[in-house]
C-alpha cells in the first residue's frame, strides 16, 4: 500500500511540476499560506535565476497532507525544501529521518533554541502569544502583564478567555508551559482557570473578536489575530501585551516558521540557496511587512508595525522539548476542560 501511495504521488508530481525547465530548479513544499509565501518565492526566483516549483497545502488537509506526502516519498524524495508555518510537525519529520543536516550561514544570530543541534531544521520568525486587552474594561490602575494574571485578574471570570486548548497554538502554548514549568504545576494552573470560570472558546480569532466587541476584558491569543484587530480599527480601545517580560520572568512563546533541507532531494544546491534566502534579512523583512511575521527572533533591520517585538523575551525551551509535550498536553487538557 505504501509503495502504491508513493507511486501515485510521483505521478502527480511529474504531471503538475514544471517539466522541461532548462535551468536550475528547486522544489519546495510549504504549509505557509500561498498569499504570503508565493511573493517571497517569486522574489527568490527572480533574484537567483532558479525556477521554484512550489507545492502548497490545501485547506482540507493543511500541514498534515504535506507531512504525509514527505513520508510517502521518503524512498524517492521529490521535494528539496520544507517550509512550515509551525514547528511541531517539523520535529516529527526530523525524527523520521526526512531531513538532511545543513548549517546555513544566514542563520547566524538566531538564539540556540531556534536551531536544531544537528542542523536538521532552523526556525526564523513567526507569531507570538500575547494578551489582548480591552482597555475600556480594565479597573483603574490595573493592567495584566502575565499569563498568570488570567487566574486572578480583578475582572469577572466571564470577561477572560482562552481558546480551547486541544487545538492550534493554545495547545502548543500549554505544551510549552509543560516543558518550562513541569506537567503538575501547569495542569494545576489550568484547573484553576476552569474552576474560576474563565471562558474557553473556539479559537484565537474568537478570543480576539470578543475582546474587540467588549465581551471580554482579557484574551490570550496570537499576534496575527491581535494585530489584525488593531489594523482594522487603530482607534479601538485595545492593547497588545507580550506577557511575562519582567526580571526573572520566562518571556512568551513564539510559534516560529521552520525550514529544512530534504534528505535525498533532487536539487540539493538550489535547495540550500533557497534556505539561505528565506533565512536572510530581505526575505524576513518582506514577511514582516506582509503581516506573516510579527516576531523576527533577531535583528533584521525591520520592526513589526503592529507591536514592537524587537526586545521581547521568548521562552528559552528547545522547540523539540515543547513538541514532545503536545500529546500529553492534549490528553490532560481534555480532562480539565471537558466538553
Amino acid at each position: 500500500m505504501r509503495s502504491l501511495i508513493a507511486a501515485a504521488i510521483l505521478l502527480l508530481t511529474s504531471a503538475c511540476g514544471a517539466a522541461g525547465t532548462d535551468g536550475p530548479e528547486v522544489v519546495v513544499y510549504t504549509s505557509v499560506d500561498r498569499n504570503f509565501s508565493e511573493p517571497i518565492l517569486d522574489a527568490f526566483e527572480a533574484e537567483h535565476g532558479i525556477t521554484v516549483n512550489a507545492v502548497y497545502d490545501v485547506e482540507a488537509a493543511k500541514t498534515t497532507g504535506l507531512v504525509n506526502r514527505l513520508l510517502a516519498e521518503r524512498e524517492r524524495p521529490q521535494a528539496d525544501v520544507w517550509w512550515n508555518g509551525e514547528f511541531a510537525q517539523t520535529m516529527s519529520l526530523a525524527d523520521e529521518g526526512i531531513f538532511a543536516p545543513y548549517e546555513s550561514p544566514s542563520a547566524e544570530g538566531l538564539p540556540a533554541q531556534y536551531v536544531d543541534a544537528g542542523n536538521l531544521w532552523t526556525a526564523f520568525g513567526g507569531r507570538a502569544r500575547v494578551l489582548l486587552v480591552n482597555t475600556d474594561l480594565m479597573p483603574e490602575g490595573y493592567m495584566p502583564d502575565s499569563v498568570g494574571d488570567l487566574a486572578d485578574a480583578p475582572v469577572p471570570p466571564e470577561q477572560i478567555a482562552i481558546a480551547y486548548p486541544l487545538f492550534g497554538t493554545t495547545t502548543t502554548h500549554v505544551a510549552a508551559l509543560y516543558a518550562l514549568n513541569g506537567a503538575e504545576p501547569t495542569r494545576a494552573f489550568f484547573e484553576m482557570l476552569a474552576e474560576r470560570g474563565v471562558q474557553v472558546v473556539d479559537g484565537n480569532s474568537v478570543v480576539r473578536d470578543m475582546v474587540v466587541d467588549g465581551r471580554l476584558a482579557i484574551g490570550l491569543t496570537d499576534t496575527d489575530d491581535a494585530c489584525g484587530a488593531l489594523e482594522r480599527d487603530p482607534d479601538a480601545p485595545l492593547e497588545i501585551i507580550f506577557p511575562d517580560q519582567g526580571p526573572g520572568e520566562p518571556g512568551t512563546l513564539v510559534i516560529p516558521n521552520t525550514i529544512a533541507l530534504v534528505e535525498g532531494g533532487p536539487n540539493p544546491d538550489p535547495g540550500k540557496a533557497l534556505i539561505d534566502y528565506l533565512l536572510g534579512a530581505e526575505a524576513i523583512g518582506a514577511l514582516v511587512e506582509s503581516g506573516w511575521f510579527q516576531v523576527t527572533l533577531r535583528d533584521v533591520g525591520v520592526v513589526p508595525p503592529c507591536a514592537d517585538s524587537s526586545q521581547v523575551r521568548t521562552f528559552e525551551v528547545p522547540l523539540a522539548e515543547i513538541a514532545a509535550q503536545i500529546e500529553l498536553a492534549k490528553v490532560e487538557m481534555g480532562t480539565v476542560f471537558v466538553r
